[in-house]
């Protein structure tokens, strides 16, 4: 397979019962929509006790029922932020540490520097995290990954990718290669998937190849960028 070839994200995720959270960054076939979507899935009773809520231009998750919370350290955080031209979307807290260190003039990467790996042992899941950077009309993207350096979690490596978009081409990253116990912890470089134009036709893709027993919640933005409009659909299991 070239290192240009471009998937179908619904191939990729069809036959793999736990690819865990993900990302996906891009840009619309047509080049005039920036395209992110973000998905969780989960095992446990606990990690499958969430949904999504979009408020405003972010998104938080929240349990579907709170007298089952058992640790809402690792579950509860919202994945999506805008802070002035840029949105955030991760896996974890580190959300909100990214937002601040932008507030603050500093960079995506610095922000990462300060954080790793979740502290969720054998497992240590990694931190994934993403950013679109809206300027003059386009926007670029970087991609995230802190991750353990060993199976006794005694360091933390971070990977970080940055992207000049092309049409109809996106990058997805998620925080597991399969199911396993442990987990096995993504490797490589993002995949390359194709970005279609429509938004429905990408969310229904992700939506119907995920597992159907671990998927829990699906969110997907397609952002106009001449007008700066954005369309998102969000789907929860538990309604």
């Amino acid at each position: 397979m070239s290192v240009y070839t471009v998937s179908d994200i619904g191939e990729l995720i069809r036959d793999n019962s736990y690819v865990g959270r993900g990302i996906v960054i891009g840009k619309s076939e047509d080049g005039k929509k920036a395209v992110f979507a973000y998905f969780i899935m989960g095992r446990s009773e606990n990690s499958r006790n969430r949904v999504f809520r979009e408020e405003g231009e972010n998104v938080t998750i929240y349990p579907f029922d709170a007298s089952k919370v058992e640790d809402p350290s690792l579950i509860i955080y919202s994945p999506v932020r805008r802070v002035g031209s840029d949105v955030v979307v991760t896996n974890g807290d580190q959300t909100d540490t990214v937002c601040d260190f932008l507030r603050e003039g500093k960079t995506f990467e610095q922000a990462l520097e300060t954080r790793c790996f979740e502290p969720d042992a054998p497992n240590f899941t990694p931190r994934i995290s993403g950013i679109l950077q809206f300027a003059d009309g386009d926007f670029t993207y970087k991609m995230s990954i802190l991750k353990s350096a060993d199976a006794a979690g005694s360091a933390c490596n971070r990977y970080t990718f940055a992207y000049a978009p092309l049409c109809g081409v996106g990058h997805f990253i998620h925080t597991y290669n399969c199911d396993g116990n442990p987990i096995p912890t993504f490797t490589g470089e993002p995949e390359r998937v194709r970005i279609p134009n429509d938004l429905h036709e990408f969310a229904d893709t992700l939506w119907a190849n995920l597992n159907e027993s671990n998927k829990i919640s699906l969110y997907v933005r397609y952002t106009d960028l001449a007008s700066g409009s954005s369309e998102g659909v969000l789907i929860n299991k538990n309604q």
